[in-house]
């Protein structure tokens, strides 16, 4: 059944009014493929490039967009997101890998899977920009759901959540 639609087929918000308020949880996952050159310039600065703190502008960068994402993704409800926490961070068994997790939690009708995804897309294109100067190789690889908890059903990746 295709939700996003009324009953002329034309677009619409989701009527959540009649659900019941409870605890929703996601958490995504990016992950950001840097060629050497970068990656070792991010391991011997301890992660800052000439643009300033490469991990710490795309936390924040995470965080601002995961509270927008209703002005981004149309139909999405805006929601007072109670917990928003991005973690960047290279990957332990890729050194040239990085890793970029976006959890966000509220107590609401609806569930923050799109502001877990966006939040943690737009760490990875902060870090893109904040590195493209080094290299325009590099690669935002795969953003997927993790973990979602909450509403109807529950969802759990088959990739670690590690």
């Amino acid at each position: 059944m295709i939700t996003h639609v009324d009953k002329d087929g034309r677009p619409t918000m989701v009527d959540v009014s009649a659900k019941s308020p409870s605890l929703r949880t996601a958490h995504a996952r990016t992950r950001v493929q840097l060629p050497s050159n970068v990656a070792d310039a991010l391991h011997a600065t301890g992660g800052v490039t000439k643009k300033g703190p490469v991990f710490d502008t795309a936390i924040v960068a995470g965080v601002m967009a995961a509270k927008r994402t209703h002005e981004l993704v149309p139909f999405c409800h805006p929601l007072g997101i109670e917990k928003c926490k991005v973690s960047v961070d290279f990957d332990r068994d890729r050194s040239n890998e990085v890793v970029i997790d976006c959890r966000v939690a509220v107590h609401n009708r609806t569930g923050v899977e799109m502001e877990a995804l966006t939040g943690a897309t737009v760490a990875a294109l902060t870090v893109y920009d904040m590195c493209k100067a080094l290299s325009h190789d590099i690669v935002i690889g795969e953003t997927r759901l993790i973990e979602k908890t909450g509403g109807k059903s529950d969802f759990h990746s088959t990739e670690s959540a590690a």
